[in-house]
């Protein structure tokens, strides 16, 4: 009786579940020096179906990614942890150099140009995501065009 009702139980939980889908586009990050320990890692991230929350995300080129914003505070501009971002259906949320982003802690190896990592992103209700990042200059403003390595969606 109790494996009936467990069993209806996830059958319930099931349409729930299957109604959050996240879609994570443009990944990419600039190069880094060989000096620097920490970069920087943006896309968008779109819900279809249910709203969602990123509550983290990894990588195994760094120690640790953080979500982080970037404020003014007074004039000064100044990044800090953020605990989650929401992710509304309808609406993209972009992680942007100067707004959202992840803060890669700890790098392994510099970022160099044309390189590609994964990040891993963690959600409160949908399957993790595992997007490819594609490194663009140290200078740039968006992603390398590489169409075939910027999109990723839970399965």
């Amino acid at each position: 009786m109790r494996l009936l009702t467990n069993l209806a139980a996830l059958l319930c939980a099931a349409p729930a579940w299957a109604e959050s889908l996240i879609t994570a586009d443009h990944a990419w990050a600039r190069a880094t020096s060989a000096s620097q320990t920490v970069g920087g890692a943006f896309l968008t991230l779109t819900a279809v179906g249910a709203a969602d929350r990123l509550l983290s995300a990894s990588s195994p080129a760094a120690a640790s990614v953080e979500l982080h914003e970037t404020i003014k505070d007074g004039d000064v501009m100044r990044m800090r942890p953020v605990a989650g971002l929401n992710v509304t259906p309808g609406r993209t949320v972009e992680l942007k150099p100067g707004g959202l982003h992840l803060m890669l802690m700890g790098l392994k190896r510099p970022l160099a140009l044309g390189a590609k990592f994964p990040v891993t992103l963690a959600f409160e209700k949908s399957a993790p995501v595992t997007v490819i990042v594609t490194v663009a200059g140290a200078g740039a403003g968006g992603p390398v065009m590489d169409h075939g390595a910027m999109h990723a969606h839970t399965p």
